[in-house]
């Protein structure tokens, strides 16, 4: 399967409500990294519920390029492994947009002993260390050097270990949890992300015959096997910053709206954040996803006065505020009386995206690479904009132009497409006034 990037620009005509229903996708996240470790089976692997997005496509074009045959049955998609990968014809060009290839590297050593793999891409957030990646890997025995564009990996010596990691990132956990999974004896991943990708990767490593302890906690610890060769399905769980993205556009749309499949214990202190500021919602009993443990609810948000919160508003590694979700409060901002500080102490220059909310009319000081002070309520009026290269980011102004007066311009949409399944045709089916050009 091979697609292009689509470089499609949006005319948004803003100030329109909203109403309905609409179903919160699964997760983008939890998706690209179930893709990387669908390599350490080599039986079939069905995935169902993969979100038809460019960043799944991007990596799905990487498995292609190296034999793996992928095919899709409307959402569900099925991936065989070749008896040897062909690694030598990666294709670079599709590696090198995502930063899903680092996770590539705990699947592939237990293809290879050694091999080169292309340096990642992604969201344009700063400098975004893979050093956590390589402290955690190097534990269980790997070297990993870089030279040309490409790093160098040697998996000649792999042992279990016991891993402090150096951050508690996600993508680095789901790293070692797979070259955990294929080292046989207990590898103990300690300070690891307790996160939703986390948790569905644990989940499917489960299915796969590895006994992981303490999943949905801080210290996990992998029984690893010798060899996965089965045929396995596994449903990949709803995406709680799709549910964010509909909560943040109700809020600035002041539309009663319902997010069905919201996963609730991933969102819970998002919607506490927001209670606080006025945000008047109901939620449904507890039921849950296909992969059988994620709790999901139906959120209703009806339309609110909402204030500025006293404190700052800022992510930490699960149960915090996802980092993920933390973008949304910054549109929230600019439609809650009273002046909000927002913290966005782990990336560079993602705060200084924020302030391109002003081009709308937002008041917002930036008070140093980190901090934004905005100060609401205002009136959003329309503009004209280029996408930044940040999903979140970009979203954020996408759903600003819903709520400015007048018609607006949205060019280059391909980081919101990234991360967001038929996003114009969902809002559009809500009542908004959204045309592709």
């Amino acid at each position: 399967m091979k697609t292009k990037p689509h470089q499609l620009n949006l005319q948004i005509t803003g100030g329109k409500k909203l109403s309905g229903s609409i179903k919160a996708n699964t997760s983008k996240n939890a998706a690209v990294g179930l893709l990387c470790a669908s390599l350490l089976n080599k039986g079939t692997t069905t995935l169902h519920d993969m979100p038809k997005i460019e960043e799944v496509y991007r990596v799905i074009e990487v498995l292609e390029s190296i034999g793996v045959k992928a095919h899709w049955r409307k959402s569900t998609l099925t991936l065989t492994p070749p008896k040897r990968l062909a690694l030598r014809k990666i294709d670079k060009n599709a590696a090198i947009k995502t930063r899903t290839i680092i996770m590539m590297i705990g699947s592939l050593i237990h293809r290879r002993e050694s091999f080169r793999l292309p340096q990642p891409g992604g969201c344009k957030l700063g400098s975004r260390t893979v050093n956590p990646h390589f402290f955690g890997l190097e534990e269980l025995g790997l070297k990993i050097t870089e030279s040309k564009g490409d790093y160098l990996i040697d998996a000649t010596h792999l042992k279990p270990a016991d891993i402090v990691l150096y951050e508690a990132g996600d993508t680095v956990t789901e790293n070692l949890l797979m070259a955990a999974a294929l080292i046989p004896g207990t590898t103990t991943l300690r300070f690891a992300s307790a996160n939703y990708q986390v948790q569905d990767m644990c989940f499917f490593l489960e299915k796969l015959g590895v006994q992981i302890e303490g999943i949905g906690t801080t210290t996990l610890t992998v029984h690893g096997i010798e060899e996965i060769n089965q045929d396995v399905e596994y449903a990949i769980a709803e995406d709680p910053t799709e549910s964010m993205f509909w909560i943040a556009t109700a809020i600035l749309t002041q539309s009663e709206l319902t997010i069905t499949r919201s996963p609730i214990d991933f969102l819970s202190l998002e919607l506490l954040k927001l209670e606080k500021m006025g945000l008047k919602y109901t939620k449904s009993k507890r039921y849950k996803a296909k992969n059988g443990y994620t709790d999901l609810v139906d959120l209703t948000i009806f339309p609110s006065k909402l204030h500025a919160l006293t404190d700052k508003i800022h992510p930490l590694p699960y149960p915090g505020l996802n980092m993920d979700n933390l973008p949304f409060f910054a549109v929230i901002a600019t439609q809650a009386e009273g002046q909000t500080l927002i913290h966005d102490w782990v990336y560079e220059k993602r705060a200084l995206y924020y302030t391109e909310l002003e081009r709308l009319g937002a008041d917002i000081i930036l008070a140093d690479p980190h901090r934004v002070f905005i100060t609401g309520k205002t009136q959003l009026s329309a503009t004209e904009m280029i996408c930044p290269p940040a999903l979140r980011p970009a979203t954020i102004l996408l759903i600003g132009m819903l709520r400015a007066e007048g018609t607006s311009i949205l060019r280059n949409i391909y980081s919101i497409n990234r991360g967001y399944e038929n996003l114009v045709e969902r809002l559009n089916s809500l009542g908004a006034e959204i045309t592709v050009l």
